[in-house]
């Protein structure tokens, strides 16, 4: 069965940097398993693996603008320590979720000046190149229930 919108598909990866770093991979646990289609994935990844079937291996470099995206300035912001109540004490490397025009987004904690926090809200690897080795394991279909909720249910199906 090839990859297509709406097919559950199994994948085994690892994600490097442009310096050849691994950055995160799937070697050695589960399988990552998600709804092609969906916005599970990173868009480049998602178009890269369309139309393979289980089995095949891909080696794919995505753009920072098909991947996490570009750093943004404006996503980065400075707020006073008494806006963060109730997070205890705030540290560097801190994350929270904050809603945004765009949805939501998680926060890194860069620095506390003082009474001054500062928060970014790029993802850790925007602007950066990506290259994935991936190896398709399997593709389904998805269940009914998997459609309604966008995401897959059982083995694998953990949010990113």
């Amino acid at each position: 069965m090839q990859i297509a919108a709406d097919k559950v598909v199994s994948i085994h990866y690892t994600l490097k940097d442009d310096a050849g770093t691994v950055l995160d991979s799937s070697a050695g646990g589960e399988p990552l398993a998600y709804i092609q289609g969906h916005g599970n994935l990173i868009p480049g990844l998602e178009r890269a693996l369309e139309g393979k079937s289980g089995g095949d291996k891909l080696d794919v470099s995505i753009a920072p603008e098909d991947g996490y995206g570009k750093h943004d300035t404006e996503l980065v912001q400075r707020v006073p320590r008494r806006a963060l109540q109730g997070a205890g004490e705030i540290r560097k490397g801190m994350q929270f979720q904050a809603q945004t025009p765009q949805g939501v987004r998680v926060f890194t904690v860069t620095a506390v000046v003082g009474d001054m926090v500062t928060l970014d809200g790029n993802h850790p690897l925007a602007d950066q190149n990506l290259h994935f080795s991936v190896e398709v394991v399997d593709v389904r279909e998805a269940t009914t229930e998997e459609l309604e909720h966008g995401h897959v249910h059982g083995p694998g199906g953990h949010h990113h």
